[in-house]
């Protein structure tokens, strides 16, 4: 059975119809303000990538991706995890200049995700990538992005609010900044997942950095696939869910990784194989353009600023039985 948390007394704030017009205003809101402030054009993505292009996102390694053949071109492809690598591509190849970027809406199906409010097979987000110059591959450019996007977060919530005052979410503009390695020095017996709830519970908005690499401890914060982000420039936006009470994560990011960090990382990921792919030729051999992107999801920016109990109020997908029996005595509506 997959883990379900039920808020005490819980209501939707808004009727079904109305809840769509939400739905609706808080991506056009967000995505409106978002694009403008970073210099983002929409572009058109793939659903799935070639097998052997080494394009598609490995997230955490053990995710297996939906596969299938191809008979009219006599290969076999796989709906993406994410669009992190395919992004850094498609600027160059689309002729972006430096601080110009790219987002998209991004469909993927994760069939290996463990499932509960916040977690669906189906994930929608906005990737977004970004050309940056080499001067900017810093803590503090990384760190001026995150605010940037918390602040186009909280104003959506304060712009949805006015559409529709009976939803009472608050947030905190003021991101918190700490290492991975902080949170496990300032809880040295909690696992990850307890030190993010500990510390957001107290700080409610907060950019946990430098995840991907070994801690003191000898375990990573989380798993990073090696070629993507690098793990000293990155990390995830988290807001205190006061309705769940649970930190949530509304966006993994971060500076991409420069052809030194790539070869560290596939050396300390044990990755080596993947240096022949295409990919990872053309960036070892710096004919990528240096960027900052992430992904933000959609739906979980959604239940989040609605004021959601479950994520499957906000976007339809498949959930086992006992979900949808305990959802539906307990007034969560899912669709």
């Amino acid at each position: 059975m997959n883990k379900v948390i039920i808020p005490e007394g819980y209501k939707p704030v808004l009727n079904s119809y109305d809840l769509q017009r939400a739905i609706a205003l808080t991506k056009k809101i967000f995505q409106d303000e978002f694009t403008q402030t970073l210099h983002l054009q929409r572009v058109s993505a793939p659903l799935f990538v070639a097998a052997t292009s080494g394009l598609n996102d490995d997230l955490s390694g053990k995710e297996r991706a939906v596969s299938f053949d191809i008979p009219a071109i006599g290969d076999h492809a796989q709906v993406v995890h994410s669009l992190a690598k395919w992004k850094r591509l498609a600027l160059k190849k689309y002729g972006f200049s430096c601080y110009e970027g790219l987002y998209t809406d991004m469909n993927a199906i994760r069939r290996d995700e463990e499932l509960d409010n916040i977690h669906s097979v189906y994930v929608d987000q906005w990737d977004w990538e970004r050309i940056i110059d080499k001067s900017d591959r810093t803590e503090e450019y990384l760190k001026a992005t995150v605010q940037s996007i918390v602040n186009i977060i909280c104003d959506a919530s304060e712009a949805l609010k006015r559409e529709f005052p009976q939803i009472s979410v608050n947030l905190c503009r003021q991101v918190s900044f700490i290492t991975a390695q902080e949170l496990e020095d300032l809880y040295p017996d909690s696992t990850p997942e307890q030190r993010e709830y500990l510390y957001l519970k107290e700080h409610k908005t907060a950019f946990i950095m430098q995840i991907g690499d070994k801690l003191h401890s000898g375990k990573p914060h989380g798993n990073r696939a090696p070629d993507y982000d690098d793990w000293t420039l990155n990390g995830d936006i988290l807001f205190w869910n006061d309705l769940l009470g649970i930190a949530f994560e509304i966006s993994s990011m971060g500076i991409r990784v420069d052809p030194d960090a790539m070869d560290r990382q596939l050396n300390a990921a044990g990755c080596n194989h993947r240096r022949s792919l295409p990919f990872h030729k053309m960036l070892l051999n710096n004919e990528l353009p240096l960027t900052i992107g992430g992904g933000i999801g959609q739906s979980r920016l959604c239940m989040l600023l609605i004021g959601c109990a479950h994520i499957g109020e906000v976007q339809t997908s498949l959930w086992d039985e006992d979900t949808l029996a305990i959802s539906g005595a307990n007034n969560i509506p899912l669709l």
